[in-house]
């Protein structure tokens, strides 16, 4: 029971981390039904930002803080100069861009930053809680990282719903054209998408970077787990994104836990969910029924 409890703890702080990958896919997806395959690379690279801005200041929070802003401008870059003109074109040239853009990001961090393993800080200890003298296998930095990635959906679902920009997004999301003829900038709709969609990417790679070490192909393999969330949840839905994640966290710490030889089987199990999936619900377990008229 102890164990149980110790893997379903730690599946949902690194759930959350999916979960963080997969809305920001979901952000992008909504409005351009475009994948972007280039954001891992990004939140590595904001990363990377973080960790210069910590160990010149020594403060955890100012490159806590300058990483997340460095997401909102990186992403919203990226949309004007690399995926707008994409945009009216056929699929293929945005997937050949943000697979070539993916490449150009982890080129320049190993030019700039070097290639090795690089430790990253964490916010509070990470020594193991415990009751008494059961150890419960989290400790303060994985609560923080489920709370600051809950609170981080909390706060998009709340403007999503309750305000005016919020409004438009799900506008464009839902219908680009109708948006258009009711007023709506639907370009500068998407870039603010990406924009938040940075954010979110820049939140996963500093939360994770403690666990994972920072080197320039560290989000990789974050990236597909935070995709086969978004698979699992429905690309089309923001709070499937987050179920996907926590559903997935928890089955791959179960997986890790429990099967032999389990840490070297998590890529191969969580392949596994992937081809499930999408062989029994392709559009993700909690998409929208679609409705045909005719």
């Amino acid at each position: 029971m102890v164990e149980f409890l110790q893997f379903t703890l730690s599946g949902i702080s690194f759930g959350m981390i999916y979960a963080a990958v997969a809305l920001s896919l979901v952000l992008i997806w909504r409005g351009t039904r475009l994948l972007n395959y280039a954001q891992g690379g990004m939140a590595m690279i904001t990363t990377y930002i973080a960790i210069e801005v910590i160990y010149h200041t020594g403060s955890y929070w100012a490159g806590f803080v300058i990483a997340l802003a460095a997401g909102i401008v990186l992403g919203a870059v990226c949309q004007l100069t690399i995926i707008r003109p994409t945009m009216n074109k056929p699929p293929l040239n945005g997937v050949i861009v943000t697979i070539g853009l993916l490449v150009l990001l982890e080129g320049l961090a190993g030019i700039f930053f070097g290639g090795q393993f690089r430790s990253f800080p964490t916010a509070f200890s990470g020594t193991g809680l415990r009751i008494g003298r059961t150890p419960l296998g989290v400790s303060r930095f994985d609560i923080f990282v489920a709370a600051a990635v809950l609170v981080a959906t909390l706060a998009l679902a709340v403007a999503f719903r309750y305000t005016s920009a919020g409004l438009r997004m799900r506008a464009a999301a839902f219908n680009a054209t109708i948006a258009r003829l009711s007023g709506i900038r639907v370009a500068r709709v998407l870039t603010v998408g990406w924009a938040l969609a940075g954010l979110l990417g820049a939140l996963a790679g500093v939360l994770v970077s403690p666990s994972t070490f920072l080197y320039p192909n560290s989000m990789d393999t974050i990236f597909v787990f935070g995709f086969t969330a978004a698979v699992i949840g429905g690309l089309d839905s923001p709070a499937g994104a987050v179920i996907g994640g926590l559903l997935l966290g928890l089955a791959l710490s179960y997986a890790g836990g429990y099967l032999p030889s389990g840490a070297s089987l998590v890529p191969v199990v969580a392949f596994g969910i992937l081809v499930l999936v999408l062989m029994v619900r392709p559009d993700g377990l909690f998409s929208a029924t679609q409705v045909r008229r005719v």
